[in-house]
């Protein structure tokens, strides 16, 4: 504590310790003065939620990590959302159940915890088949026993065509338009050809 440096080290923080901290000093000068402290300070500590960006392919399975703290208490619900489904969600698990009311219909299927018993906290959803559609900002969620819904994980999302779809498509494409353009050139010709002899 050289030059009265007190500072606390706290070292893997997560949302579990987000709070208010008080430190408070005491002295060999104060102590024999009977006084119970000098020098106190309050530190607010918040904690943001992990941010993760991923980029899959179309047509992948896929997985959005999210691990609460991993504490004694059990984690009774477990919600993924994303931000431009307003009112529906992606994902909704409570008290032992999947809730599929307001699941937003493109989801229906297509997504499941990586690990149905949660075990050290992994609260990690699948996301089967992916597309273009897929693209956006996930956000997890996680109540434990005795507490209220906390905010863990966001990850945005990237789904892309796989190399060279795109481009085979637009070659695809002007193929086809090529041998649309040789048929009517062809009927033309042929028209012209059959005028010509009927004169």
């Amino acid at each position: 504590m050289k030059d009265g440096d007190v500072s606390l080290i706290l070292k893997d923080v997560t949302i579990n310790d987000a709070a208010t901290y008080m430190c408070r000093v005491i002295t060999k000068e104060t102590h024999r003065r009977k006084r119970a402290n000098v020098g106190v300070s309050f530190i607010h500590l918040r904690v943001d939620p992990v941010r993760r960006n991923i980029t899959a392919e179309s047509g992948q399975n896929i997985t959005l990590t999210c691990r609460a703290p991993n504490n004694n208490n059990i984690i009774i619900a477990v919600k993924w959302s994303r931000a431009d489904l307003i009112d529906r969600y992606v994902f909704l698990y409570r008290d032992g159940y999947f809730l599929r009311a307001n699941q937003h219909p493109s989801f229906k299927n297509r997504v499941d915890l990586q690990n149905r018993w949660m075990e050290d906290g992994n609260t990690s959803l699948i996301l089967k088949n992916v597309t273009i559609n897929d693209t956006g900002t996930y956000e997890c969620r996680v109540q434990r026993e005795g507490d209220s819904m906390k905010f863990i994980s966001i990850i945005y999302l990237s789904v892309v065509d796989p190399p060279g779809r795109t481009g085979g498509t637009v070659a695809l494409t002007v193929f086809g338009l090529l041998l649309v353009a040789a048929a009517v050139g062809s009927v033309i010709y042929k028209k012209k050809e059959n005028t010509k002899k009927n004169k």
